[in-house]
């Protein structure tokens, strides 16, 4: 094997990566490289280098917004935090309205009506230390792409978490959007290896944090919609405007209250409705938290008049959406 290693050509790179993406089925519609200075729609072309420090050294932040019926859903929201995110990660970005028109260009771009926007910054490129290097250029990529998959059962059943026996992560990591998802991942991978569907992070004084990359919310045998504090996990765009919407379903008597602070685990699985919350899931029940069944076992009145309120909100969320120019 080693000896046929040889030098490549432009053009045997140029095969081996479209060859790799023929190998596996990938839907992205097109990538905006601040390297690249625009737009590539063929996926064998969307790369970074191997020195950008987002890749190396995981000194970079992301973030996540979603394309429904030709609109963009929330960006301002999602762009704050990125904003938050790369202050934190003392990162520099292009201005606020450089950035919002490269993604909807790539959108726009992608002809994608469809779907989700993922755009990331990082320190940028020119050595492998920990530090950037004196000549580095900032980088900024916008990736348009189908969206993260959810199987049907989720939704129909309910989902099965367990308590991860991974550490949450400290609140400056936790409340920063950066691409060390590390944690994250093996929280994931860990429930997936115990036959479930995600896992649960608790902080140091046994109260509920968050999900693998989603938020965590519950319903009290009363009718409160409870959430956890937001000082030590991720502001979660899409529980926050649904923390607000939910105002609306305690007019109707759907719900009594909506209160966010600390949750006990105990008090968490003596719920009587759990979901899990976020940009691509959206709302999805649990019905499962380890060996203990929430509510009667299935997927409950509240959890479904949440998702309808954000299926609604990001189709006509007055000032949520944005027009791409196709």
């Amino acid at each position: 094997m080693a000896e046929s290693i040889g030098v490549l050509t432009r053009e045997d790179v140029l095969d081996s990566l479209k060859n790799l993406r023929q190998a596996q089925e990938v839907d992205y519609s097109a990538f905006y490289s601040s390297h690249l200075g625009g737009v590539v729609t063929d996926p064998a072309l969307m790369v970074i280098p191997f020195d950008d420090h987002m890749v190396h050294r995981g000194h970079g932040i992301f973030d996540t917004a979603a394309i429904i019926e030709g609109k963009i859903y929330d960006l301002e929201n999602h762009l704050d935090r990125f904003i938050r995110s790369a202050e934190a990660s003392k990162l520099e970005l292009p201005s606020r309205e450089e950035m919002r028109e490269i993604v909807i260009r790539t959108s726009a771009l992608s002809g994608r009506r469809e779907g989700s926007i993922r755009y990331w910054a990082s320190s940028g490129t020119g050595n492998l230390g920990l530090i950037p290097a004196g000549d580095a250029k900032p980088a900024f990529f916008v990736m348009i792409f189908g969206g993260l998959d959810y199987p049907e059962r989720y939704y129909a059943e309910g989902m099965r978490v367990m308590t991860t026996t991974y550490p949450i992560k400290p609140p400056l990591y936790a409340v920063t959007k950066s691409t060390n998802y590390l944690p994250n991942t093996l929280m994931q991978m860990e429930a997936k290896e115990h036959g479930l569907d995600n896992g649960i992070f608790v902080d140091e004084a046994g109260n509920v944090g968050e999900g693998s990359n989603m938020n965590c919310a519950f319903v009290t045998a009363g009718g409160v919609l409870r959430h956890p504090r937001f000082e030590n996990i991720l502001s979660g765009c899409t529980v926050k405007r649904l923390l607000e919407l939910a105002s609306r379903l305690v007019d109707q008597g759907v719900i009594k209250d909506v209160v966010v602070d600390d949750i006990p685990v105990a008090e968490a699985k003596a719920s009587a409705e759990m979901m899990l919350i976020g940009s691509s899931i959206y709302v999805a029940p649990v019905t499962q938290w380890d060996d203990q069944v929430i509510g009667d076992g299935k997927p409950g009145p509240v959890t479904k008049a949440m998702r309808e309120l954000l299926e609604e909100d990001m189709r006509s969320g007055e000032g949520m959406l944005i027009d791409v120019p196709y």
